[in-house]
């Protein structure tokens, strides 16, 4: 598989590849027919969290065969840094309480330490929310601090700082069409 023609990174900017641009299409099939037959009949609201999950969230609901509403919420425990500093900031993008009547499933990128979904949790049952889901792309065990349950997962992957599909590091890689592990050259200098 060749890098996205459009990014100017080069391979050797990665370690590896650990999730190819055919694997995400077939978590993204998965899980979206996962959700198509649990959430049939319901109201579904899915919330993408950026900047991470903006083209996952936008890939997933595409395969969504079912009426859904979308928002955005911006959430991050990292910052500029390679790793959580476990303080959470949220900035809301719509009138969440608006939609407290829906189920919401929470879209984002990939689970690591757990804080930012144990926050998110509590920050939307706070607003009225009974039913709340959550799906990541990815999932690194290994780094778990506060334990969730995620009700879809993608693939769960070994402990290296990744980058791709969304996925950045200082806002660089978000446009290549994989995930690979970020050589450690590159975020370590």
């Amino acid at each position: 598989m060749g890098i996205n023609k459009n990014a100017e990174y080069p391979m050797s900017d990665f370690k590896k590849i650990l999730v190819s641009e055919e694997e995400i299409k077939g978590i993204i099939c998965r899980i979206a027919n996962q959700i198509n037959e649990n959430y049939a009949g319901k109201k579904l609201l899915v919330c993408g969290i950026l900047k991470g999950a903006f083209i996952f969230t936008s890939d997933l609901i595409r395969q969504i065969k079912i009426p859904l509403e979308i928002t955005f919420i911006k959430a991050s425990s990292y910052g500029r840094s390679s790793v959580s500093a476990g303080d959470v900031k949220v900035i809301e993008f719509s009138d969440l309480e608006a939609y407290n009547n829906f189920d919401i499933l929470v879209v984002d990128d990939i689970l690591d330490s757990g804080n930012t979904l144990n926050y998110l949790k509590k920050y939307l049952k706070d607003r009225g929310f009974a039913n709340i889901d959550f799906c990541t792309l990815l999932d690194k065990p290994e780094r778990r601090e506060k334990e969730i349950y995620v009700k879809y997962i993608g693939k769960q992957i070994e402990n290296e700082f990744v980058v791709g599909y969304g996925l950045d590091y200082n806002e660089k890689y978000r446009n290549i069409p994989f995930v690979a592990a970020l050589d450690e050259k590159i975020y370590t200098i």
